[in-house]
């Protein structure tokens, strides 16, 4: 009997615990830090670190989000995957939306510091902007929450029936509210990520207590809107208003 618990304790941890760990740490690396390696590539120095690596990024975590989808419940339904396809494909349309704009603006902003090349000031960076800051991010970032709501209805419908191991959904939840925050801040649409982490959290806190034992996405999901939505409320409050890290000189 001690031993059949201990090898269900370990799958269980092997389970949920283990991938939304995995998924916080790797939405961090792969969706915040990358920006932090702006230098150029070697074999192309027209590119950056940032934009090679940052072609892993769908490949790492579409597979994770997967994975999350088929293990946080007992089954699907046609109508559920197709919702996680149609998900799926708006977050990398606007993956590589975004992947490819920016790095020309990284180029174009280069050249221009550089004195090299300005085209800052032209319709052709005008178009450029419009493709990397007005229409990748919100399709990048729909995605996000269209397949985070899907994986937590999908969840409460049907539980898998494996139990939250706090000290994991803690510590996952910590690491992705910050990513979260990160991401949809710099990335110009808070009006979409503050009231979903406020609306979450809420559900969390007034509605999903007494289950969230019993539902670890439940319990990742919410407090990762939790510590997003208070995130957003303190820079919010600091800075009247919600600056991008860029704009007040953090990156």
């Amino acid at each position: 009997m001690g031993e059949g618990a201990g090898r269900t304790g370990w799958d269980t941890v092997r389970g949920l615990a283990s991938l939304t760990l995995a998924f916080a740490l790797l939405s961090l690396v792969f969706l915040v830090l990358l920006v932090f390696l702006r230098t150029p590539f070697p074999f192309n120095p027209l590119v950056s670190w940032q934009d090679v690596l940052d072609l892993l990024t769908p490949l790492v975590l579409i597979p994770i989000y997967w994975l999350l989808f088929r293990r946080g419940s007992r089954g699907s339904s046609p109508a559920a995957d197709i919702a996680f396809m149609v998900f799926a494909g708006v977050w990398v349309l606007g993956h590589g939306l975004h992947l490819s704009a920016n790095s020309i603006d990284n180029l174009a902003e280069g050249l221009a510091r550089r004195r090299e090349l300005d085209i800052t000031g032209s319709s052709v960076y005008r178009l450029i902007y419009l493709f990397d800051e007005r229409l990748s991010h919100p399709i990048w970032h729909l995605g996000m929450l269209g397949l985070a709501a899907l994986l937590m209805l999908g969840e409460a419908r049907d539980p898998a029936g494996e139990a939250t191991r706090w000290w994991v959904a803690t510590a996952a939840g910590l690491i992705y509210g910050f990513a979260f925050f990160c991401i949809f801040l710099e990335g110009q649409t808070v009006g979409l990520g503050l009231p979903f982490a406020a609306i979450v959290a809420a559900l969390t806190l007034i509605r999903g207590r007494r289950t969230l034992g019993e539902r670890p996405l439940a319990a990742f999901f919410g407090l990762a809107c939790l510590v997003a939505f208070l995130l957003f409320l303190g820079w919010g409050l600091y800075w009247k208003g919600f600056p991008q890290f860029t704009d007040v000189g953090w990156i």
